[in-house]
C-alpha cells in the first residue's frame, strides 16, 4: 500500500468534487473457473483499490457518506474454519487503519445501512458494474430493477474519478515503471529464447511465469502468435516455423496492481526476410513519428491520424497503396491494414478505466467517439495532459478475410492496389508498442529501452 495520506487525500478530493450523497464501491469477489471453489486469479476492482489500497481480499464494500463524513468498510474477517485453508489472515481493521479510516462492519449490514440512508432521501453514487454478480448485488442493495442498473450509474462519479485517475502521481509513476520493466523482461526473454519448432503456448507459458515471479501476474492473456494479422490472437498449439513472424503482446501487473503493456514482433528464425524488414520499418517509422508528436495539448486522435498517414506513405512506397496519403486516410483506406487505435491510457487497468466508459475516459463532451470502422477502436482521442500514461502501438495487419471482403465490396479502389495486396495475404502482422508518460514538454519512455529496430532485434536473436 501507499502511505495512509495517499488514500485519505484521494478520498477527500473525491468528496469535495461530488459534495453530497453516498459513494458505493463494491470490491470484486472470487470468480469460479469450472466449479465454485476453483477460482481464477483474483483481481481487485481498480477504483476500490485506488481509494482504499486494499487488495487480495474478496467480497468487500467500501462506502463514503459525504453528508455524515462516514467511511465504512463492510466485510468479514476470516473464520477459524477458513483459516484452515488460507492460514493466518490480517484483520480488516488493520487494513482500514493503513488506509486512514476506522469503521469496519460485517458484510451483512451493508444492505440495512443503505436502506436506512435511501429512506432519508440520500443519493447513492455507483460506477457501471462490469461483472454480473456486481450488477445483481447493486440491483438488490438499491432496489433497482436489474435492467435499469446500468442506466442509473452516476455520471458525476465517473467524471470525478476519471479526472483523478487519468493523471498519474509521482508515486504511481514509480509503480508503473516497475510494471513496465517486468513486462520488458518478458519480451526480452521471448526475443532471445523463441526457437523454431516450439509452439506458441510453450513460450507464452514461460512468459506467464516471468509475470507471476515479478510479484503480480499477467495484466491480460498473452498474445503470442504467428498469425499477427488478427489483433488479439492468443497463443495456441501452433508450431513456429522458419519464415514466420512472431507477434508478442504481453504485460505484467506489479505487486501494487499497476500494469505494463508492450509489443514486439520478431522472426521465428534468426533474421527477418528483406520484405519483412521493409514492412517492419514502415510500422517503426509510424511509431517514431507518433512518439515525436506526444505533448500536452495535442489531441491523441490527431496523432493516430498522423501515424495512419505514415503507414499509408510506407505502403505506397511498397506498391500496395496509391494516391494522396491524406485523402486515403480521410477515406478510411488505411483501415484495410490498420484496423485498431494507436493506443490507450494505462494505469491500474491496462485499458485504464475502460469499465467507466470510453467516451468519459478517452473523449470529451465536445469530442465524441467515432462509430467508423477503425476510428471506433481508438480508445483515446482527447487532448493529452501532463502525467497521462499511455501506449503507442501502430501496426500493419494483412487480414485475408478483410482483404477479400473489401475487394468484393470494391472499397478503397482509388487508394489500394489489390493485385499487389493479394501477395500479402499470408504475410501476418507487425506491431510495435511502448509505454509513455506525458511530460511538460513532450513524453518520456517508461521502463528501460528494449530492442525495436530490425537490426537490434536480430542481434538479440543471434546472441
Amino acid at each position: 500500500m501507499f502511505p495512509k495520506s495517499t488514500y485519505v487525500n484521494r478520498r477527500n478530493i473525491l468528496k469535495q468534487t461530488l459534495k453530497s450523497g453516498i459513494i458505493l464501491f463494491p470490491g470484486n469477489g472470487e470468480s469460479s473457473m469450472n466449479y465454485a471453489d476453483n477460482w481464477y486469479p483474483f483481481k481487485q476492482d481498480s477504483s476500490f483499490l485506488y481509494y482504499t489500497g486494499i487488495d487480495h481480499i474478496p467480497d468487500l464494500y467500501f462506502l463514503i457518506n459525504i453528508d455524515t463524513g462516514e467511511e465504512i468498510l463492510f466485510g468479514n474477517n476470516a473464520t477459524p474454519e477458513e483459516k484452515v485453508w488460507i492460514g493466518s489472515a490480517e484483520k480488516l481493521e488493520s487494513f482500514a487503519e493503513k488506509s486512514g479510516f476506522s469503521t469496519v462492519k460485517p458484510l451483512d449490514q451493508v444492505a440495512s445501512y443503505l436502506k436506512a440512508q435511501l429512506a432519508k432521501g440520500q443519493q447513492v453514487h455507483y460506477l457501471p458494474p462490469y461483472r454480473s454478480a456486481q450488477k445483481i448485488a447493486i440491483s438488490e442493495l438499491l432496489d433497482i430493477p436489474l435492467r435499469e442498473v446500468e442506466a442509473n450509474k452516476s455520471v458525476a462519479l465517473i467524471q470525478a474519478i476519471v479526472a483523478q485517475r487519468e493523471r498519474k502521481s509521482a508515486k504511481e509513476l514509480v509503480q508503473l515503471e516497475e510494471a513496465v520493466n517486468i513486462t520488458r523482461k518478458m519480451h526480452e526473454y521471448a526475443i532471445i529464447n523463441t526457437k523454431t519448432g516450439m509452439t506458441e503456448m510453450q513460450m507464452a507459458g514461460t512468459l506467464n511465469g516471468i509475470a507471476v515471479s515479478g510479484g503480480g501476474g499477467l495484466a491480460f492473456p498473452i498474445i503470442l502468435t504467428k498469425d499477427g494479422q488478427y489483433l488479439h490472437n492468443h497463443a495456441t498449439t501452433a508450431v513456429l516455423n522458419e519464415g514466420d513472424l512472431v507477434l508478442c503482446d504481453c504485460g505484467a501487473y506489479n505487486t501494487m496492481g499497476y500494469g505494463g503493456d508492450m509489443t514486439r514482433t520478431f522472426p521465428a528464425g534468426k533474421t527477418f526476410s528483406s520484405l519483412q524488414k521493409d514492412v517492419y520499418n514502415i510500422v517503426l517509422n509510424a511509431h517514431e513519428s507518433a512518439i515525436a508528436a506526444l505533448k500536452p495539448g495535442t489531441r491523441f486522435k490527431d496523432i493516430h491520424l498522423l501515424a495512419s498517414k505514415k503507414l499509408v506513405e510506407g505502403l505506397t512506397d511498397l506498391g500496395l497503396m496509391k494516391g494522396d496519403a491524406d485523402e486515403a486516410v480521410a477515406a478510411g483506406a488505411h483501415t484495410l491494414f490498420f484496423q485498431c487505435g494507436l493506443g490507450h491510457m494505462m494505469g491500474l487497468d491496462i485499458h485504464d478505466m475502460e469499465n467507466l466508459g470510453e467516451q468519459y475516459v478517452g473523449y470529451t463532451p465536445e469530442l465524441k467517439k467515432s462509430t467508423e470502422f477503425g476510428l471506433k477502436s481508438l480508445r483515446l482521442g482527447k487532448e493529452l495532459q501532463e502525467d497521462f500514461v499511455l501506449t503507442v502501438e501502430p501496426g500493419l495487419y494483412f487480414n485475408p478475410f478483410l482483404i477479400d471482403e473489401r475487394r468484393a465490396q470494391k472499397k478503397y479502389m482509388d487508394f489500394v492496389n489489390y493485385d499487389e495486396v493479394e501477395k500479402f495475404k499470408s504475410f501476418g502482422g507487425i506491431r510495435v508498442e511502448e509505454d509513455f508518460v506525458i511530460t511538460k514538454d513532450g513524453s518520456k519512455l517508461l521502463g528501460e529501452p528494449l530492442a525495436k529496430t530490425p537490426e537490434a532485434i536480430e542481434k538479440l536473436r543471434n546472441n
